[in-house]
């Protein structure tokens, strides 16, 4: 029987073989599709995975790009039916394939979920998909200038260096002058929520560093800018006294976008160990002060503890841990 099934596949390699010389793709994508079906009965897992590629490589270099996007999108579904565990050199070969996919073709975003929902389960940790393929994914939309997508996947991603450049390179193409210092603080502030602290500091630094219109800090000429570099400060120390002030210093400045608050309110929980706040709540100012009130009761005696800390002490404070 075993040796029946393999001349079967032999013969509809070979008429693939015939059909690719001759040109004839339409054939040979039906007889792809077959050996799909033939090799996944047989749990020959990892020759399937490579005659998909191939034969997607191939079809997407003749411009059969419907057909090619199939083969790819069979390929993610035997990597997850067989668990096949994720490696560098297979998202190299998905994202070639996204690429060569090309935007116009509308089974390209089938084919990307189903490949990052793939990753997400082989590596668990990561629910949105592997942070190593978001950064391959978001390099093409880059390359395509498709600069929503390409940020979006930079976020869920762990290269805050290449998001920065990115960021840049927008800002300078398609942003207001006045907005220079908005690009990258959303950005941050998004990847804080994302509790990726090391790409938000990675990020904040080349977009800094690399904007030709922002001079050489901190200190920083743009409030905003002054306000993020403290803000990865109090993140980083864990202290939610230096967050409050921070937060009542620079209101003016995060009030600029009605978001950030929202992204604060989350920081706060994740950074700060701060409470969700109430509905119809004095808001994330007045919820952050009776957090950090609250701290003041639970760790100082009754008598220090009835006094409310000095607002301009504690700045001073903060102050001197930066010069520190």
């Amino acid at each position: 029987m075993a040796t029946k099934s393999m001349h079967g596949v032999h013969r509809v390699l070979s008429k693939l073989e015939l059909s690719i010389n001759a040109g004839n793709f339409y054939e040979a994508h039906q007889l792809y599709r077959t050996l799909y079906f033939r090799y996944l009965g047989q749990k020959k897992y990892a020759e399937l995975i490579d005659l998909l590629y191939d034969g997607a490589i191939l079809l997407l270099h003749h411009n059969q790009h419907t057909s090619g996007a199939d083969l790819a999108i069979l390929l993610v579904d035997v990597l997850t039916k067989s668990e096949t565990e994720s490696s560098d050199d297979l998202f190299e070969k998905l994202s070639r394939l996204f690429e060569l996919i090309g935007s116009e073709v509308p089974e390209r975003e089938t084919y990307l979920s189903n490949a990052l929902q793939w990753s997400a389960r082989v590596t668990q940790e990561h629910k949105s998909g592997h942070p190593y393929f978001h950064q391959s994914i978001a390099q093409i939309f880059w390359r395509e200038k498709n600069y929503t997508l390409a940020r979006y996947h930079f976020l869920h991603s762990t290269d805050g260096s290449g998001c920065a450049t990115m960021l840049v390179e927008l800002h300078k193409q398609r942003g207001y002058a006045s907005e220079i210092d908005l690009f990258i603080a959303q950005a941050v502030l998004q990847y804080l929520c994302l509790q990726n602290k090391r790409s938000a500091t990675e990020a904040f630094k080349s977009y800094t560093t690399q904007h030709p219109n922002i001079k050489t800090g901190p200190p920083y000429i743009l409030p905003l800018l002054n306000f993020i570099w403290f803000l990865l400060k109090a993140v980083e120390s864990g202290k939610l006294g230096a967050f409050v002030v921070l937060c009542e210093k620079y209101e003016p400045s995060i009030k600029r976008d009605p978001s950030y608050t929202e992204y604060l309110d989350k920081i706060a929980q994740i950074f700060f160990g701060v409470a969700a706040p109430k509905p119809k709540s004095q808001g994330l100012f007045g919820n952050l002060l009776q957090s950090f009130l609250s701290g003041l009761d639970d760790s100082d005696s009754d008598e220090d503890s009835a006094r409310p800390p000095a607002r301009a002490s504690t700045s001073h404070q903060m102050e001197t841990d930066e010069q520190d």
